[in-house]
């Protein structure tokens, strides 16, 4: 199936996020990854797929202005709109949702601050999306997890059965789009929004992801990134 013949296919970027746990005022999505911000990294993997129609950014609204100059500064064809995101992470997304200049047929979402993406797993996960209607990126748990209780472990979990979750998450549009109606409805909170599809009992495909698609949330994690990138 050629690019052009495939599912129109949208991406939500959530960069809502105004905390940081380094120490400073900037939101880590917008500190600097090598020469770019960590946001720019994710945009131009999205930017540069094939498979990728249509892209909407969300940052909190004090970073309107300092992102639509970023994509500018990009020449960034395929980003329609940067929105204002909302005070969770869910909320961010539906507000990315609601923003496609054309609705896809196929969504994904995608953490700004995973910013060392690759276009072969954007592309499988938009694959598996198109069979299965649901796909998420995850590696296999390395450690093992225990559950503890008043300070003490108590049980042990099959580590072959565990998964650490990524993104991208790809889903058919109307299936992530009844999801977030659902979990407003019901006030719901989920951490991810496979969490959210899984609650209508939509089977998700697992897609093999990659180790080196971190997710920046401390100092070390940037210091990680800088030696993947070299």
């Amino acid at each position: 199936m050629s690019a052009r013949s495939a599912r129109r296919v949208g991406v939500v970027i959530p960069a809502g996020g105004s905390g940081t746990r380094f120490g400073g005022v900037v939101p880590k999505q917008f500190l600097r990854l090598g020469r770019k911000p960590i946001l720019q990294h994710a945009i131009e993997a999205f930017e540069s797929s094939p498979r990728i129609d249509e892209i909407v950014v969300v940052v909190p609204a004090e970073y309107m202005r300092k992102a639509e100059m970023l994509v500018r500064r990009l020449r960034a064809t395929k980003v329609s709109h940067v929105v204002i995101g909302g005070r969770e992470r869910q909320h961010s997304v539906r507000n990315g949702l609601l923003s496609f200049d054309v609705e896809p047929e196929i969504v994904l979402v995608h953490d700004a601050v995973r910013p060392l993406v690759t276009p072969s797993l954007i592309a499988e996960v938009v694959r598996a999306t198109e069979r299965f209607g649901a796909a998420v990126v995850g590696v296999r748990v390395k450690d093992t997890i225990k559950i503890e209780s008043g300070g003490f472990f108590t049980t042990t979990l099959d580590r072959a059965k565990l998964w650490a979750v990524q993104t991208p998450q790809g889903f058919r549009f109307d299936i992530l789009k009844r999801a977030h109606v659902a979990a407003q409805r019901s006030a719901l909170l989920a951490t991810d929004d496979a969490a959210l599809v899984e609650r209508l009992k939509v089977p998700v495909r697992v897609v093999e992801g990659d180790y080196r698609n971190i997710k920046i949330t401390t100092e070390d994690d940037i210091k990680l990134a800088k030696m993947l990138l070299k």
